[in-house]
């Protein structure tokens, strides 16, 4: 018997059901994992999720499995490199902004101890679990992003409006929006 998931997830697409089924909506406290699905949130805007866990791979290999040292120290001429390979999504802007991004991660790091402690700091150390029925109650950006974005700018990262933190939210599961007749809520 098939398992009732979230309406979003493309059944046909066994990467994108292993990663709803796994990921979406799991409290994530491991630095380097958060930063990973920023990096990912980054390159996605604009473009479908199933568009970027296709690529996933490529940009773990290019950024070093996202450790965010490396990162920082990127040059210019492997950006540029980067911008060459099919793996990931070519956008300058968005390529570029790893760097920039992990620089500020970084300080984010040493002013909390950790990214994790900054982000859960923000919902006080608790998922914030929401209940909705259907696809269409799920929202897109929350007064919670709106603070979190606003704050990741003021820090100087990009790529970080508040749609894109929202579902950055929901992927590291600060936020649970599974509905409530899919398997995985809790």
């Amino acid at each position: 018997m098939e398992k009732n998931r979230c309406a979003w997830v493309n059944l046909n697409n066994p990467l994108y059901v292993k990663y709803h089924d796994e990921e979406w909506g799991r409290p994530v406290y491991d630095d380097r994992v958060l930063f990973e699905f920023l990096v990912l949130e980054w390159a996605q805007a604009g473009l479908s999720w199933e568009t970027i866990l296709k690529r996933r791979e490529g940009y773990r290999d290019i950024f070093f499995d996202f450790d965010v040292q490396k990162c920082s120290e990127l040059t210019d001429i492997q950006l540029e490199a980067f911008l060459k390979d099919e793996r990931i999504i070519r956008n300058r802007l968005k390529v570029f902004s790893v760097r920039k991004n992990a620089q500020v991660f970084q300080e984010i790091q040493k002013q909390y101890g950790s990214f994790s402690d900054y982000l859960w700091g923000f919902v006080n150390n608790k998922q914030i679990v929401n209940h909705p029925k259907a696809l269409s109650e799920v929202s897109v950006k929350t007064e919670l992003s709106d603070m979190l974005s606003k704050d990741l700018k003021k820090r100087g990262m990009s790529f970080v409006g508040s749609t894109i933190i929202y579902a950055y939210l929901q992927a590291v599961g600060v936020v649970d929006d599974h509905t409530e007749d899919c398997f995985c809520k809790r």
